[in-house]
């Protein structure tokens, strides 16, 4: 088969596409899932640049860097193995499925659950791996799953469309799960653009929340047709007086960097702060003050609980949630696809197929 495959840290020249890579079997419990098209995410960047180690305090380029630590480059801390076909967002068709699987489930249209979870302790997170982390993802033609990471789906939109929604809907949902976003709160989204920026923003929507995004002014059509109830610039000088009578009870927050402590001076007392994300940057100045003395609560969010993919599979297939495709490319034109992804330029997700 075809597939882009990640041959160690660095650059983008450490996507490689090789047109003849064994095709995976799928081992007893599992599925092959042909693949239509395969979605772009910060963990595909951040895993091959190896920004998720410790050594590493910059902003996620996409480039490579002076020093990686060898012990934690991943998402989980720990070492990758390489080569590694990366790509989490599949969306597919079931061609085969292992022992112990029901052959009726051959031609089902799939999207993936990226969480790999023991089959023992499915709630135990120090027991989960990652699509396209700690197993070979969706850069190719065709890639293997648990059948039960392989959830079905009814719904008319494209393959690229639902490519979309798994790790960055997923990533929103589990933030607002974990933050207990519900009617009555006013949700403040930096990086609204965003592929989970976005999803945030109609997920919170669904909610019941009251939204106001962040993003550059260019954007701000494109973020306006998501639904938000106030969109703001980037990163306003004054942040408080930009809100005006607005009152924030949750900062759902990806981007970190320079500007994170104005999103934190602005929190209601009781307020949330939950994270999934620093793409500006991971290292951020704290007034432990403005944490206890207004009793706020910080959420870090990266395992999402055991239902929040079934809740977005149900929202799809309700049309509760629409996807926000940005682009598509060739898997043969992936390098350029991080590129466009790297540079940000776009609103949504980026997606590639084979």
């Amino acid at each position: 088969m075809r597939a882009v495959v990640t041959m160690g840290h660095g650059d983008l020249d450490q996507l490689v596409l090789h047109p003849e890579w064994p095709r995976p079997d799928p081992e007893p419990g599992e599925v092959l899932i042909r693949v239509g098209a395969c979605g772009l995410n910060n963990t595909d960047v951040n895993t091959r640049s190896g920004w998720y180690s410790k050594t590493v305090t910059d902003a996620t380029t996409g480039g490579a860097f002076d020093e990686v630590g060898e012990d934690d480059p991943t998402w989980g801390g720990a070492p990758i193995t390489f080569p590694r076909i990366q790509g989490a967002d599949v969306c597919g068709t079931i061609v085969a499925v292992g022992a112990g699987v029901d052959a009726a489930r051959i031609g089902e249209r799939v999207i993936t659950d990226g969480w790999l979870r023991d089959a023992d302790a499915p709630e135990d997170m120090n027991k989960t791996g990652y699509f396209g982390s700690e197993r070979n993802g969706g850069f190719a033609e065709y890639t293997t799953t648990p059948a039960s990471n392989a959830l079905a789906v009814n719904s008319n939109l494209s393959d690229a469309e639902l490519a979309t929604f798994s790790c960055s809907y997923s990533t929103a949902e589990g933030m607002l799960t974990r933050a207990r976003v519900m009617a009555g709160d006013t949700v403040l989204i930096p990086g609204a653009s965003g592929g989970v920026g976005g999803a945030l923003v109609q997920l919170a929507k669904r909610r019941g929340a009251r939204v106001i995004a962040m993003a550059s002014e260019a954007k701000h059509s494109d973020v306006a047709a998501l639904g938000p109830d106030m969109i703001l610039p980037r990163a306003p000088a004054n942040l408080r007086s930009c809100l005006g009578d607005e009152r924030i009870t949750v900062v759902a927050d990806v981007v970190g960097g320079p500007y994170w402590p104005s999103l934190i001076d602005i929190l209601e007392r009781g307020g949330r702060y939950t994270c999934s994300g620093a793409i500006a940057g991971p290292m951020v100045d704290l007034d432990l003050r403005t944490f206890y003395l207004r009793d706020l609560t910080f959420t870090g969010s990266t395992v999402i609980d055991l239902e929040v993919m079934p809740n977005i599979v149900r929202y799809i297939e309700e049309g509760a949630v629409k996807p926000s495709l940005a682009a598509t490319y060739p898997l043969e034109e992936l390098r350029a696809a991080q590129s466009a992804f790297i540079a940000k330029e776009h609103t949504g997700n980026i997606v590639v197929t084979p």
